[in-house]
């Protein structure tokens, strides 16, 4: 009978390819830097090939040793979906689900949320990571991650999953400014005032430009932010006004800056999605996720 590979040497590759260093890789699989060295050793001496260049300066994989770790990441994979299958035959909503979360989604409307989920299963076990929607669609893509929240319009490629609520936008500024003074405020009324936006790469930036139905690059290249925070402290500091997420404003963003928010009259708004791959042995597990989303005010 053929020996074959460990899901644990493939694993101890598929760490190696991501981080580069044997201590970090160890590290993400709760391993010591030796058995992970031994384990890709034995795996060498197994297939009978080398993986591995080391030198003093850096970790390289050699080119077999890439076109091995894209395989591994698709056994790995099944084999994940068979333990998330036989998880799924249990109790829904149990068990460890790893969910991905954009910055402009997770601290505000998780809080509200998480509690309720933890009311309704108590047995489902939750590891979230926060990340640009991008990097999230590899993640789920790549099997790193069950399910993401993030905003739309997006592309999923082949990512599905439904819509579970809406989310308007608010012009921040500061109470003194002019804007202050009006009931609601249209895209005209931006015209000569500074518009701070999120730098580029953030979803939310392209979101509240359409919400304004202002053109793209043209407001606010001169100064970008990265978070949300950081964009609140910038008008706080009379840079400029800003276009913020309706649940930020709700979750108290705006908290002891001195800033007020104002409607906007158009009433644009992104849409908040639960999204999953659809090879996924847990699609029904994710749709029961999402419609107990649905249900909860976002």
């Amino acid at each position: 009978m053929r020996i074959l590979p460990t899901l644990r040497q493939l694993r101890y590759l598929v760490a190696l390819a991501e981080h580069r260093h044997f201590g970090r890789a160890a590290e993400a699989c709760l391993a010591t830097q030796s058995t992970l060295s031994a384990g890709l050793q034995e795996l060498e001496s197994l297939l009978g090939v080398t993986l591995v260049e080391r030198t003093k300066r850096k970790v390289m994989l050699t080119p077999l040793g890439e076109e091995i770790v894209a395989r591994s990441r698709i056994v790995l994979r099944g084999a994940e979906d068979i333990a998330d299958l036989a998880a799924a035959a249990g109790a829904p909503l149990s068990g460890p689900l790893r969910l991905g979360v954009i910055p402009t989604i997770g601290p505000y409307l998780l809080p509200r949320m998480l509690t309720a989920l933890r009311t309704a299963h108590p047995g489902l076990r939750l590891y979230l990571r926060e990340d640009q929607s991008a990097r999230l669609l590899d993640r789920v893509n790549n099997g790193d991650l069950d399910v993401a929240l993030l905003a739309l319009p997006y592309p999923l490629g082949d990512l599905q999953g439904p819509v579970i609520g809406s989310d308007g936008f608010v012009l921040a500024c500061p109470a003194a400014h002019p804007l202050a003074a009006l009931d609601t405020v249209g895209s005209a009324d931006l015209d000569g005032h500074e518009l701070l936006l999120m730098e580029e790469g953030h979803c939310l930036r392209e979101h509240a430009l359409a919400a304004c139905r202002l053109p793209g690059p043209a407001r606010g290249e001169g100064i970008l932010a990265t978070s949300l925070t950081t964009l609140v402290q910038m008008v706080a500091n009379g840079l400029g006004v800003t276009l913020l997420p309706a649940m930020a404003v709700a979750a108290g963003i705006l908290a002891g800056t001195g800033l007020v928010a104002r409607p906007l009259a158009d009433g644009g708004s992104r849409d908040i999605a639960l999204v999953w791959r659809p090879s996924s042995p847990r699609k029904a597990e994710f749709r029961a996720l999402a419609e107990f989303l649905m249900a909860q005010p976002v």
